[in-house]
């Protein structure tokens, strides 16, 4: 091959590089600033460093590979509870059959909720097709009164009883009606996330869902909860 012919090849690649580089840290820049200006307009505080301590929540979602992360943090108090929604990246490697070790970068947003309450695991996501067939061999999660929710949601918790109370019938009507996210109920926290990154608007959408359900939990159980 010519010489010329493959400076011009090895040039073009460069640009596109650097043009591929040069859009990431645009579009970076650019949720930047959209994630400051809706924390600015709740009332809450931005950071968008990385913070290692996201990683010290219990949740399984935050405990998978290594080099974990949360960064573009917002938080404060919104809806009468204290908050932090935040992206998060996480690290899996995989090493191919000559050896050649690959890592893999992986990135969504979340919202933690303080229910300022002790609550019991819990654990509401969609319904997938893999949970059809789980069931079909006995494996199934826990189903409700309601068909179209039960059909809508795969719900597992160690405590059947605590499952119902919290997904009494207002519950499971405002869901129906919402966003889906998985949530996960831990320790005093809550958290709804997407395996992506939420644009702006979902931040406070999922921060809504997990206000909405908490505010519904019946008066007689927050008192229970309190007592412990």
């Amino acid at each position: 091959m010519d010489l010329t012919v493959v400076i011009i090849i090895i040039v073009a690649i460069i640009a596109i590089i650097i043009v591929g580089v040069i859009v990431k840290h645009k579009k970076a820049e650019s949720r930047k600033q959209e994630l400051a200006g809706w924390a600015f307009s709740k009332g809450l505080n931005f950071n968008a460093g990385r913070d290692g301590s996201i990683a010290s929540y219990s949740f399984k979602c935050l405990q998978r590979g290594d080099n974990r992360y949360g960064y573009n943090i917002v938080e404060g108090n919104l809806g009468g509870r204290p908050v932090r929604a935040f992206d998060y990246h996480y690290e899996t490697h995989h090493t191919d059959s000559k050896g050649n070790r690959r890592t893999t970068h992986h990135y969504f947003s979340a919202v933690i909720v303080d229910a300022n309450l002790w609550l019991k695991p819990l654990f509401i996501r969609s319904e997938r097709l893999f949970d059809k067939l789980t069931e079909f061999i006995g494996f199934d999660d826990i189903d409700f009164e309601s068909a179209e929710f039960s059909k809508k949601f795969y719900v597992k918790s160690p405590d059947k009883k605590w499952a119902y109370d919290v997904l009494n019938q207002a519950t499971m009507e405002f869901m129906l009606q919402s966003l889906q996210y998985d949530i996960e109920f831990f320790g005093r926290h809550v958290i709804a996330y997407r395996n992506k990154t939420f644009t702006v608007g979902y931040f406070e959408e999922a921060i809504n869902l997990v206000n909405g359900i908490l505010d519904r939990l019946p008066e007689s159980l927050i008192q229970e909860l309190k007592g412990k």
